[in-house]
């Protein structure tokens, strides 16, 4: 199945850069979402039926990433930077805050990511995901894709 993955790199070049936004709004820094897709694989739903067959994101190995989010937080703060957190997880405090986390004293949750941080990132993954396959649409490579997929 990953003849039909290796078929939409270009597109999926495009949809990166178009998504862009939408991860900069969101919660998630850059490199978290970088992260979140390393654990992330497409399926095609339905693809025997032309009429029902969508792109959807199988985020069964999300959960054994969610962890490392903390991790990418706490090495952009100790490096002064900011991470696009939304309120969300990070004990901050740069240095003394990761080293704190890392002893498991600091501020935040030393149980890994809420439910509702997965959530988010479940969510954010599909919208991804739909709008993949909006771009595939729109080229006219859907049905070729959807096709492929089948093989």
């Amino acid at each position: 199945m990953s003849e039909w993955t290796d078929a939409i790199v270009g597109e999926r070049m495009t949809v990166d850069n178009q998504f862009t936004d939408r991860v900069t709004a969101s919660r998630f820094s850059s490199q978290e979402w970088g992260l979140i897709m390393t654990a992330t694989e497409f399926e095609i739903a339905d693809a025997d039926d032309p009429d029902a067959a969508r792109i959807v994101a199988d985020t069964t190995s999300l959960p054994a990433v969610m962890p490392e989010l903390e991790n990418v937080r706490s090495q952009v703060a100790a490096m002064g930077g900011a991470t696009n957190d939304g309120g969300g997880g990070g004990s901050g405090g740069g240095i003394l805050g990761s080293v704190l986390g890392a002893l498991g004293l600091g501020g935040g949750s030393s149980d890994g990511p809420s439910d509702e941080e997965l959530e988010a990132a479940e969510q954010l993954v599909q919208a991804y995901a739909d709008e993949l396959q909006a771009h595939l649409e729109e080229a006219g490579r859907w049905e070729q894709i959807r096709i492929a997929y089948q093989e």
